[in-house]
């Protein structure tokens, strides 16, 4: 196969320097919009992912993201915002990034180069064939990841992969690939532009169809939110009053007795 780093390619935008900034922010937006279009052309990948996906937590799978730098903060911040919005045990969904939580803050660069570290941490949480899991990267080089995903492969546990080159080496240790290319960056070579728009947009379409798939919704609410401040009680009293037909006063009282939106529809009368 033919591959092209199209991530490091030169930008499009010239002597950046010498633009306003009114300038700069319609360049940006104009390659922002580049990615939205590409993510709409891999939706037929993203569902074949998804539907193999679903079945393997309906069985009690997991779901793990794995990734480096950039990649690796958006599948960690993915999987952080199921067990609030969704109400899911957070062994769910993990995500894993190479350098450890560290690497959330603080960039640790040289810890995507080992091929062997991805694997090792997967088998921190005991990987197995029940799993799913999904290796990012916007170059679809990263050894850390692609180690990964080999090693997932030996051990028949099922991959997708997420890449803005077409035919890396991640894609070819993905049982599931999605080859969202979105071209060179505005910035030439900061894949934290527009390939991290378009990941952080797939990974939102997985986790949230997904879950709706799983139940976790109920019309167009989320219906298993965890009350863990004001905002999300608020919420929960409004969704509470639209479902039921009911006052915001049966609202609170409905939830401090059932301590949950799904509990309190259901005993409802």
């Amino acid at each position: 196969m033919n591959f092209k780093k199209i991530t490091e390619e030169e930008s499009l935008h010239q002597a950046l320097e010498t633009k306003t900034v009114g300038q700069l922010l319609s360049g940006i937006h104009q390659e922002d919009q580049i990615a939205v279009s590409a993510v709409g052309r891999v939706l037929n990948s993203i569902e074949s992912l998804i539907t193999q996906l679903l079945p393997k937590l309906r069985e009690g799978g997991r779901l793990f993201y794995i990734g480096a730098g950039t990649s690796g903060r958006l599948g960690v911040l993915d999987a952080s915002e199921c067990p609030p919005t969704f109400g899911t045990n957070p062994e769910m969904v993990k995500g894993i990034i190479a350098g450890g939580d560290k690497a959330l803050r603080k960039s640790i660069e040289n810890a995507e180069d080992n091929p062997l570290q991805g694997w090792k941490d997967l088998q921190q949480h005991q990987v197995n064939k029940k799993d799913f899991v999904i290796g990012i990267a916007a170059s679809g080089t990263t050894p850390y990841v692609v180690g990964a995903l080999e090693e997932c492969q030996k051990n028949k546990i099922t991959t997708g992969g997420i890449s803005c080159n077409p035919n890396s080496p991640l894609i070819g240790f993905s049982d599931f690939p999605v080859e969202v290319v979105v071209g060179p960056e505005f910035v030439t070579g900061s894949s934290r532009m527009k390939a991290g728009t378009a990941q952080k947009l797939i990974l939102n379409m997985i986790s949230t169809v997904t879950m709706i798939q799983l139940g976790r919704v109920k019309g167009n609410k989320m219906i298993d939110i965890q009350m863990t401040n004001n905002k999300l009680v608020d919420r929960a009293e409004r969704i509470l009053m639209e479902v039921l037909s009911i006052d915001n006063k049966t609202a609170v009282n409905l939830l401090e007795k059932h301590k949950s939106i799904r509990s309190a529809i259901k005993h409802y009368k």
